[in-house]
C-alpha cells in the first residue's frame, strides 16, 4: 500500500538522525505518565516506536484516502448555507473523520485531555505528510495550535471544557485575528470585548480571512481596553460557534479550496477570557503565531514535495527526441535544484521545531520541575534565553524560506511538464496555486524577513553558526566548514556595513539579502551535520555550497553598494499612480 511516510527517505532520515529520543524524554517527564495512562510509553524505545507507528499510520491514510480526493476537493470547495453554516467538501469531511478515528487531532496535547503528548517535531513531520496529500486539509488539521494555546494559558475550567472534544476531533478551531482594516498590523484590531454587570464577557465586531471560521472553537483577538489604542489594549477570548456568530461570506480564492476562509460577524457573542487581560497580542497571539509559522512552513514543504515528485516522475517517463527529458542537462539541473531546495527547507524547518521543543522543555522544567538548586535554575534561565533568541530568528526564517521554496519548486515543476503542467490533467497547477498563500498568511515573507533580520544584525546568527560548527569534523567534511566560515566573514562584513548606515531604511531595504545569506549558511551547517554520517547527504551539502556561495558573494556586493535608488528615486522609477477613468 502507498504510504507518504515510508516512501519519504528524507523525513525518515531526520527522524532517525535528530535527537527525537531526547525530546521524548522531555515530553514524558521521566516516563511517569505510564502509571496513570497505560497507553503512554514506558521508556525511550517505546516512545520512538509510538511516534513511528503514528507517522506510518498517517502516511498510509494520506496516500490511500486523502490524496485521491484532493482534486475533487479543489473543484468542489465549500458551500455557505442560508442558515450561516458551512458544508465542507466530502473529501475534507471524510478526512477529518478518519483523522479523528486515528486519534491524531490532539497531537501535542497532554494525555489527560485525550492527547498524544508528542513533540512539536513529530507534529511538524505529520503536517508535512498531510500537506503533500492535500494542502487545504492541513489548514484544519494544522490548527491544533489553538488547543495548545488554550492548554498553555487558559484556566483549568476552560481547558476541561474545550480540550477533550478538540483532541477527539469532535470540535475544530479557528484563529480569529484578522479584520478588514487590521491584517498584518494586529495592533489596529477594533473588534471589542466587554463585560456585563455580572462579569460575563461578550464579543462584538467583524473578522475577515478566517481559516476554518466555521469551526466550533474560535480564539478571538479583541480590544478589551478601549482607552488603549495599541496592542496593550488587546485580550484573547474563546467563543463557541452559535446563533450569535454569523459566517457572512466565504472568500473566493486562488487556491486551497478545501479550506473555508470566512468573514465572521460576532453579534455580542458570549465569550470567555483566556488568561489575563491585555496579554492577548503581546503574549498569547505571539506564542500562537510562532507555532503557526512552523505549521505553514511544514505545509509549504508538503506542497513542494508533491510538486517535485510529479516533475521527477514526468521527466523520467516523458520522451522527446528519442530520450527521456531527464537526460537533458538543463532539466537535470532544474530537478536537482528542486530536490536540494526542498531538502534545505525541510532541514531548516525541522531543526527550528527541534529548538522550539528544547525551549519548551527548559521552560517546563523551570515551571514544574521543582528545581531548588540555585545554580541549576540559573543555568536553565540562561539556556531558555539562548534558545529563545535562536527561535525568534529560526521560526521566521523557516516560514520565509519554506514558503518561497514551495513557490519555486511548484513553478519549476510546471516548467518541467510544460504545457501539460498548465492543464488540470496534472496536479501541478493546483500545487502552484496552493503554494502562493503560504508566502502570505500567518505573516507575509516581507514580515518574516523583518523578524529574522534582527537575529542576524544582533549576532544571534553568528552565535548559532559557531555553536553548530564547534566540533571535530570528518576530514572529508572539513573543507565545507571552511567555506561556511568564509561566508560567515562575509555576513559579518555586511552586518557591520548596514549598522553604519543612518536610520533603518537601508537595513529594511537590504534585509532580505542579509537574511538570505544567513539562511544559506545555517542550512549549510545543518547539511554538514548530515554529511558527517551520510555519503548521500555529503553530496547534497557540497552541491548546496557550490550553488549558494556565488550567490552570497553577489548579495554582498549588493549590500555593500550603498544603493538606495528604490527608496530615493521611487517616483521616477515606479512612475505615477495609474489613473482609472
Amino acid at each position: 500500500m502507498a504510504n507518504f511516510y515510508t516512501d519519504n527517505e528524507d523525513i525518515q532520515f531526520h527522524f532517525e538522525h535528530m535527537d527525537v529520543a531526547g525530546l521524548a524524554g522531555v515530553m514524558e517527564e521521566g516516563f511517569r505518565f505510564h502509571d496513570e495512562f497505560e497507553f503512554a510509553p514506558t521508556d525511550v524505545e517505546d516512545a520512538l516506536d509510538n511516534y513511528r507507528r503514528i507517522l506510518e499510520s498517517l502516511g498510509e491514510l494520506a496516500a490511500e484516502e486523502i490524496a485521491p480526493t484532493a482534486e475533487e476537493t479543489d473543484l468542489v470547495g465549500n458551500t455557505l448555507n442560508e442558515d450561516g453554516s458551512v458544508t465542507r467538501a466530502p473529501g475534507i469531511d471524510n478526512a477529518l473523520k478518519r483523522l479523528a478515528q486515528a486519534e491524531v487531532m490532539g497531537f501535542t496535547l497532554p494525555y489527560r485531555f485525550g492527547g498524544l503528548n508528542c513533540p512539536q517535531l513529530v507534529y511538524t513531520m505529520s503536517n508535512d505528510i498531510i500537506s503533500r496529500a492535500d494542502a487545504s486539509l492541513m489548514n484544519i488539521y494544522g490548527l491544533q495550535g489553538i488547543a495548545e494555546t488554550i492548554s498553555a494559558f487558559a484556566s483549568e475550567e476552560i481547558k476541561q471544557q474545550y480540550l477533550p472534544p478538540m483532541a477527539s476531533g469532535k470540535w475544530t478551531g479557528a484563529m480569529v485575528l484578522t479584520e478588514p482594516d487590521a491584517g498584518s498590523d494586529l495592533q489596529a484590531v477594533k473588534t471589542r470585548a466587554y463585560q456585563d454587570e455580572d462579569g460575563n464577557w461578550f464579543v462584538h465586531g467583524v473578522k475577515r480571512f478566517i481559516t476554518n471560521g466555521c469551526g466550533e472553537v474560535l480564539l478571538v483577538l479583541c480590544r478589551t481596553e478601549p482607552e488603549i489604542s495599541d496592542g496593550r489594549g488587546l485580550s484573547l477570548l474563546v467563543v463557541e460557534r452559535g446563533e450569535k456568530v454569523k459566517v457572512r461570506r466565504l472568500e473566493n480564492k486562488l487556491g486551497i479550496h478545501g479550506s473555508p476562509t470566512c468573514e465572521i460577524f460576532f453579534d455580542n457573542a458570549p465569550a470567555k477570557l483566556i488568561g489575563e487581560r491585555q496579554r492577548g497580542l503581546i503574549t498569547y497571539v505571539m506564542s500562537l503565531m510562532n507555532g503557526a509559522r512552523i505549521g505553514i512552513a511544514s505545509q509549504a514543504i508538503g506542497i513542494g514535495e508533491a510538486a517535485y515528485r510529479v516533475a521527477r516522475d514526468y521527466a523520467h517517463s516523458r520522451k522527446q527526441f528519442d530520450t527521456a527529458i531527464e537526460n537533458f542537462p538543463a532539466v537535470r539541473e532544474l530537478l536537482v535544484n528542486m530536490s536540494v531546495d526542498l531538502q534545505a527547507a525541510r532541514t531548516l524547518t525541522y531543526y527550528s521545531t527541534y529548538y522550539v521543543d528544547q525551549e519548551y522543555g527548559v521552560l517546563r522544567e523551570m515551571e514544574f520541575g521543582n528545581v531548588e538548586d540555585k545554580d541549576r535554575r540559573r543555568q536553565l534561565k540562561q539556556k531558555s534565553r539562548k534558545l529563545g533568541r535562536c527561535n525568534k530568528m529560526l521560526t521566521p526564517m523557516s516560514k520565509y524560506y519554506a514558503s518561497e521554496m514551495s513557490m519555486r519548486v511548484s513553478n519549476d515543476s510546471m516548467a518541467v511538464l510544460g504545457g501539460s503542467g498548465y492543464m488540470k490533467d496534472y496536479p501541478v497547477e493546483r500545487n502552484l496555486r496552493d503554494s502562493r498563500i503560504t508566502t502570505i498568511y500567518e505573516g507575509t515573507s516581507q514580515l518574516q524577513v523583518i523578524a529574522a533580520v534582527a537575529g542576524v544584525t544582533s549576532g544571534t546568527a553568528g552565535t548559532f553558526l559557531e555553536m553548530r560548527l564547534d566540533r571535530d569534523w570528518p576530514e572529508d567534511v572539513a573543507p565545507l566548514i571552511g567555506k561556511i566560515r568564509e561566508g560567515m566573514d562575509i555576513m559579518a562584513e555586511c552586518v557591520e556595513f548596514i549598522k553604519s548606515q543612518p536610520g533603518t531604511s537601508y537595513r529594511d531595504l537590504h534585509a532580505r539579502r542579509l537574511v538570505d545569506i544567513a539562511v544559506y549558511l545555517v542550512v549549510a551547517s545543518l547539511f554538514c551535520d548530515h554529511a558527517a554520517v551520510s555519503e548521500k547527504k555529503k553530496k547534497v551539502a557540497e552541491y548546496w555550497l557550490q550553488w549558494r556561495m556565488p550567490e552570497i558573494h553577489m548579495l554582498k556586493e549588493q549590500i555593500l553598494s550603498g544603493d538606495m535608488a528604490a527608496v530615493k528615486e521611487f517616483e521616477a522609477l515606479a512612475g505615477p499612480v495609474p489613473v482609472t477613468e
